[in-house]
């Protein structure tokens, strides 16, 4: 009996004591270690287990959660209503552990395409999943959590981010990536940068057309200058898409965010409609007989229909990604492909397949320009900020009014309509300046060159229809506007990229995490599960009672309670 029996837990808990508690609680350690005595003599007369104190144990805490603890105590609970966006809140990670921040700062794991795969073919086993949920109570979360995982719903997107192209992060939110420096050129690579070849290959189209109409003859503009903007599209059409390949391969995390983006989703339509351009555009130099092989358009057209196919089927029937949850103006562009897909494929020669994508094409641009104009009161409010993404709204009548003219042959009533409905949409746009101000320079603007030059051509091509003072005017004036804005932005663009160097900042939208971060924490599902069944129980027990009482019956355990 001298010798007093080893205890793991007591052992534990003095370390603990000797840090955390301070000089001045010496009174409650002495009560504290005559406690432990009178339990372990309990413990030598009885054999049995001891019960767990979880009071106890809440408070043998590991050296690593401890400070974190002790600073939820001192802090109110409401004192934290907004995080900070420096990236280093999650994964439970204190601005005072310098060891932890260190390995933050530079942790781009979590968007590679290894980590991706081990994330979808791994099952955590039970220990580790208490483990989470311990580190959940502890107010950590580790970065497997599952706002790192899984896929962001598109409703989140909205309430999370703001700016021309859902690309700007708002004040009260949290990111899953460090913004104190700056992120590897891949993960900053936007699919947004396919807008530069948009703008570009529609010029070539625009220059190929003023070049050969009828309707700007007099201008005798030689069509080297198309020959040179469409060699220029060609080349930076590769570069982008060999960048974005390499970002395909190496952060594939970042990409799968990019195509859950309600705005982003529209630009993978972006590389096939380029390819379609300069195939439409081509110059006589490499093609002199003007004829392209069927199997061209087949090339670019298959990718197009199969992501068509899988895009306007969730905008169909998928649930929280249907039409009226993520309708946005730049769904246009990928409706508008289907018009320049029919162009591609009467030039051709195969009217038929191009009067199924015109009539495709034309019923789904009728649904996104319905729904954008009445708007559900049941659908995410559509934020301010993408006042310059509505020049989309150009895009498809004008690209439908020029591909109905190539496959008829003629410029109908079919394409005038069309074209004016283009036009009127392009003047209430113009007249009101001031809806497009105020926002920074992006990539994602030269996107909203591309209407400008499609109404443009549109304007050529009624001008040979109805050749008139006016309507040659209004060709040429907008032919000016369109390009004058490319050149602005290809400048800008140069600016932006070799001299300030801001051209590609940190990709914020992709690091928005799943759910909002600082908001109450549900509890367990045990606890939870157990609270709910209790509900249940006396519900239940108390219309039993009600029921006795109505049919006369007294139960015995009524009475052995009022006996008692």
């Amino acid at each position: 009996m001298d010798k007093k029996p080893t205890n793991s837990f007591q052992t534990h808990f003095m370390d603990i004591h000797e840090e955390v508690l301070s000089e001045g609680d010496e009174e409650g350690t002495i009560k504290n270690e005559d406690r432990e005595e009178k339990h372990l003599n309990k413990t030598t007369t009885k054999p049995r287990e001891p019960k767990r104190n979880h009071g106890r144990l809440n408070r043998q805490v590991s050296l690593e959660t401890g400070f974190s603890v002790l600073n939820r105590e001192r802090k109110g609970k409401d004192e934290r209503k907004t995080l900070t966006r420096s990236g280093t809140s999650l994964g439970g990670l204190n601005p005072a552990n310098k060891i932890g921040l260190e390995g933050q700062k530079r942790d781009f794991s979590i968007f590679k395409t290894k980590s991706t795969l081990s994330k979808q073919n791994s099952l955590l086993p039970r220990k580790i999943e208490k483990e989470l949920e311990s580190q959940k109570i502890n107010g950590t979360s580790g970065a497997d959590d599952d706002s790192v995982n899984a896929s962001v719903p598109a409703g989140r997107y909205f309430a999370a981010l703001r700016g021309p192209e859902l690309d700007e992060v708002k004040d009260s939110e949290d990111i899953l990536l460090p913004t104190d420096e700056l992120w590897p050129f891949l993960l900053r690579f936007p699919i947004g940068c396919f807008g530069i070849c948009l703008g570009l290959s529609s010029q070539a189209v625009l220059w190929h057309n003023l070049a050969t109409s009828p309707a700007t003859r007099f201008l005798h503009i030689t069509p080297n200058i198309s020959f040179v903007i469409w060699l220029l599209a060609l080349a930076v059409l590769i570069a982008v898409s060999i960048t974005y390949i390499l970002k395909c391969i190496f952060y594939f995390e970042a990409v799968r965010r990019e195509y859950f983006h309600p705005v982003r989703i529209n630009f993978f339509f972006a590389p096939w409609v380029v390819c379609m351009f300069l195939a439409i555009s081509v110059p006589s130099k490499l093609a002199p007989q003007q004829t392209l092989h069927p199997a061209i358009w087949c090339t670019f057209i298959a990718p197009y229909f199969l992501l068509e196919l899988k895009i306007y089927g969730q905008w169909l029937s998928g649930g929280k990604r249907r039409l009226s949850k993520v309708a946005n103006p730049s769904n246009h562009l990928s409706v508008s492909g289907n018009f320049v897909g029919a162009i591609l494929a009467s030039k051709v020669g195969w009217k038929e397949p191009a009067k199924f994508f015109w009539a495709v094409g034309f019923a789904h641009y009728l649904v996104v320009f319905v729904t954008l104009y009445q708007r559900l009161p049941t659908s995410e409010a559509l934020p301010k900020e993408l006042h310059p993404v509505y020049s989309m709204f150009i895009a498809a009548p004008s690209a439908a009014c020029l591909a109905w003219q190539s496959i008829y042959g003629e410029f109908d009533g079919i394409s005038r309509n069309c074209y004016f409905i283009a036009l009127f949409l392009y003047i209430s746009l113009v007249v009101r300046i001031k809806f497009f101000t105020g926002f920074r320079f992006s990539v994602a603007w030269w996107a909203y060159t591309f209407p400008m030059t499609t109404v443009s051509v549109a304007t050529i091509r009624y001008a040979e229809e109805v050749p008139a003072f006016i309507s040659k005017s209004l060709a040429l004036g907008l032919a000016f506007m369109s390009s004058t804005m490319v050149s602005v932005l290809f400048v800008s663009t140069l600016l932006h990229a070799f001299y300030w160097r801001t051209l590609f900042p940190n990709d914020l939208a992709i690091a928005i995490t799943k759910r909002k971060q600082g908001g109450e924490k549900k509890p367990l599902k045990k606890a939870y599960d157990i609270k709910r069944w209790t509900k249940k129980a006396l519900t239940k027990n108390s219309e039993n009672k009600d029921n006795s009482k109505n049919n006369g019956y007294t139960s015995p355990y009524d009475n052995r309670s009022v006996m008692a």
